[in-house]
């Protein structure tokens, strides 16, 4: 059976791939220049006293930082009543996790923070094999004051403010959106409660003892930190979706 896709010559490929070429250069100059205006925008002082809870014992925002000046927190979806990890956020977590110690040799921690409590994040951390810092947030104001959590009443009356929109989102629904449902499932509770906790990254820096909030982004915004999908881009067939097709690392059947 030959080819549906476009055949030519190694001429005409080196002409096509060359025509790419100074177009992933302008994308890669682009993105520079987006990666100086997140570094330009404005510090906003964090005053409020968070409180965390760690396998090492409860800590503050100032402890997360383990010493250096700047933190990466990845907001990952593991709600209270969740019996496991998102597996869109296990998916991120397995691309991070190995970097971790890189980000600490250059003065930056990376940290996940969920509600769910400490027992259960460090049972399913060790599930997956994962090394990196993980906080529980549980019964605090963290990821509320961060857009990445939301009350049952906020929830009901479609006002929550996610990836810088206020409404209702498509995760919010009803009926839930058939991926929804299906990774609640996965994560053991219904739609509604899984849609409480939505995914995000959040960028702190300390500076004389004082803490600053610079950065957060979410949704499609953690895309270029979502490891999978930059080698399926430069895969063959791209990402080749028909929907959910990925799951936990230790879910799939071994090849």
């Amino acid at each position: 059976m030959m080819t549906t896709h476009v055949t030519g010559t190694h001429e005409e490929w080196l002409a096509a791939r060359l025509k790419l070429l100074a177009a992933e250069k302008q994308l890669t100059h682009h993105s520079d220049l987006l990666a100086q205006q997140r570094q330009a925008l404005p510090w906003v002082r964090v005053d409020k006293t968070y409180r965390f809870e760690t396998d090492k014992g409860s800590a503050t925002l100032k402890d997360l930082f383990q010493g250096r000046s700047q933190l990466l927190v990845y907001h990952f979806m593991f709600g209270p009543d969740y019996t496991a990890g998102c597996p869109s956020c296990s998916a991120i977590a397995d691309s991070f996790d190995g970097f971790v110690s890189h980000l600490a040799n250059h003065d930056v921690t990376l940290a996940a923070v969920s509600r769910a409590p400490i027992a259960k994040l460090s049972a399913y951390k060790e599930r997956m094999g994962w090394s990196f810092p993980w906080a529980s947030s549980q019964g605090g104001d963290f990821n509320f004051d961060f857009n990445v959590s939301f009350t049952e009443e906020e929830q009901r009356k479609g006002d929550i403010e996610y990836n810088y929109m206020r409404g209702a989102h498509a995760m919010d629904a009803v009926p839930a959106p058939e991926p929804v449902v299906q990774f609640a499932n996965s994560c053991g509770t219904d739609a509604v409660t899984y849609a409480r906790d939505r995914p995000g990254l959040s960028a702190f820096v300390m500076e004389d003892g004082v803490i600053y909030h610079t950065y957060s982004t979410y949704a499609r915004g953690l895309d270029g930190i979502w490891g999978m999908y930059q080698w399926l881009d430069r895969a063959p067939l791209g990402r080749n979706e028909t929907g959910i097709w990925w799951r936990r690392h230790d879910e799939y059947e071994k090849c």
